[in-house]
């Protein structure tokens, strides 16, 4: 699982602070194409290992920030859904619905709320690192408890990687 990672910031002058305030600062956000991998290998279905199909996409994301680690913007995705991105405390949150996710027995099926959550890292993974274009963490998809007419929600969990390519 992630770790939500925690961030210090040495004192700034009033100055400083001012400009952050008001100014926009493309450095400290995500913007660009990106390609996306879920790497169904490693999924997990409501906590057991579970083999799914690796998942990967191009993303377009244009981010603005008022200060380091909150930032706020919008993701494309070149399997036709357009969805909010933001940043707390050096973390990344994606979400949207996936329509049609859960096949029922009857032939009806339910949505699914699919999140991805994942931080900038050094290329072995082994630190996080706010400079780098490699960035991992998990796409989780939940379908709500009842569908079906089952009383447990679906969840699968896979890890994820996010790579900027321009």
């Amino acid at each position: 699982m992630l770790t939500a990672a925690v961030t210090v910031f040495g004192c700034a002058t009033g100055g400083a602070v001012a400009a952050a305030e008001t100014g926009s600062h493309p450095e400290w956000g995500l913007n660009g194409t990106y390609i996306a991998t879920s790497n169904g290998e490693w999924a997990r279905k409501n906590e057991v290992f579970y083999e799914q199909a690796s998942v990967r996409s191009t993303w377009t994301i244009s981010t603005e920030c008022s200060y380091p680690g909150e930032c706020t913007g919008t993701v494309h995705s070149d399997w036709g859904w357009t969805a909010p991105i933001y940043q707390r405390s050096g973390i990344w949150y994606v979400k949207h619905q996936v329509d049609n996710w859960i096949p029922c027995p009857d032939g009806s099926t339910a949505p699914g709320l699919q999140t991805y959550r994942f931080r900038a890292m050094t290329p072995e993974g082994a630190h996080a690192d706010p400079t780098s274009t490699t960035l991992v963490g998990e796409d989780i998809t939940v379908g709500p408890s009842g569908a079906c007419g089952v009383s447990k929600p679906v969840y699968i969990n896979m890890p994820f990687k996010l790579v900027k390519v321009s």
